[in-house]
């Protein structure tokens, strides 16, 4: 059952550069159908949350130039839950921002915030994992983040070290976190067990975060104080324009996780893949019996094997006598 405290703000903010050529800036990832499911990483991250908490609580903050590609694939969507961020700032002044919002509209908020471009294959584990987390912040002034089992050494992920012997119901005491770490280090990290992937999904009660901005981050905290007693008003978006730019441009990673000691983790089982790269959207692409991931109706491949090809449902592409090869057809030319 929805809890009317329970919110989920899903940042769409975003380039996705790594997905050239068909995420631009104009199109970023999030908007995109990377494996051919009929749904867009972002629609797919919104139909998740309706599960969990009610879709009047669901926020989208992205950036302005995003807003119309937003209402267009997500248009039940109410105007006051999309937040327009003036500028990129990553995502502390995002979480920041959030949370001076949220404080105004309801003090005893619990909130997710989500990347809206990652790729979840158990949304009904991940449902329960998300209410448990829910309800763990509303009752405990932590700060907490969702940890994903890691079943590789990559370098490409954050990691997360838990306390195994500091636990309440599953849920384990942070106690460091590591950024994209050499492969060497990242094999330790495996084979200890006590290391978790960073899936950048983090969950609090909006008084424990605004309690961590002031402690950890004063100056960011200031700026968006200045804001009280607009948010959720008409002029709320014309005072957020003229004080962004005094925001600092820092991760909540390195501006509080790293720093507080109220930090906790749930050890998650959900599917959990941040789709970053291509050969990500491979890994998690259905294959043919050579290997080849086809996203598209007339494709054809000859000779061919262990690779990717992505092309519009009208466009014929033949692929021969290659191996280990991405092919990608844009939809359209984006200016």
């Amino acid at each position: 059952m929805s809890n009317k405290n329970n919110y989920v703000a899903i940042m769409a903010g975003g380039i996705g550069s790594r997905f050239w050529p068909e995420s631009r800036t104009n199109l970023p990832k999030q908007f995109l159908d990377l494996l051919g499911t009929g749904r867009s990483l972002i629609q797919w991250t919104y139909n998740r949350f309706k599960h969990i908490c009610p879709k009047e609580n669901i926020y989208f903050i992205t950036n302005e130039q995003y807003i119309g590609t937003l209402k267009q694939q997500i248009p039940e969507i109410d105007d006051a839950n999309i937040i327009s961020e003036p500028s990129r700032k990553n995502t502390a002044p995002c979480a920041a921002y959030f949370a001076h919002k949220m404080f105004a509209l309801n003090p005893e908020a619990n909130i997710i915030m989500s990347p809206a471009d990652h790729l979840i294959m158990d949304e009904h584990q991940f449902e329960r994992t998300a209410k448990d987390a829910l309800a763990f912040v509303a009752s405990h002034k932590s700060l907490l983040t969702l940890g994903i089992k890691p079943t590789r050494p990559d370098t490409g992920y954050g990691y997360i070290q838990y306390d195994t012997e500091q636990e309440i119901d599953n849920i384990y005491k942070v106690k460091t976190f590591t950024e994209k770490p050499s492969l060497e280090l990242a094999n330790t990290f495996l084979k200890s067990g006590d290391f978790l992937w960073n899936s950048g999904i983090f969950v609090w009660n909006v008084q424990t975060i605004m309690d961590a901005l002031k402690t950890f981050m004063p100056e960011l905290n200031e700026v968006f104080s200045q804001a009280d007693g607009v948010y959720n008003t008409p002029a709320e978006h014309d005072t957020i324009t003229k004080l962004y730019p005094h925001c600092t441009n820092i991760s909540i990673d390195y501006g509080i996780m790293e720093k507080a000691r109220n930090v906790y983790v749930i050890p998650s089982y959900f599917g959990w893949c941040d789709l970053g790269t291509w050969e990500s959207a491979y890994d998690n692409s259905q294959k043919d019996y050579l290997g080849n991931a086809i996203i598209g109706n007339n494709i054809m491949v000859i000779d061919a094997s262990e690779c990717m090809v992505k092309a519009p449902n009208e466009k014929l592409v033949v692929l021969q006598g290659l191996e280990k090869f991405i092919v990608v057809e844009l939809y359209k030319i984006y200016s």
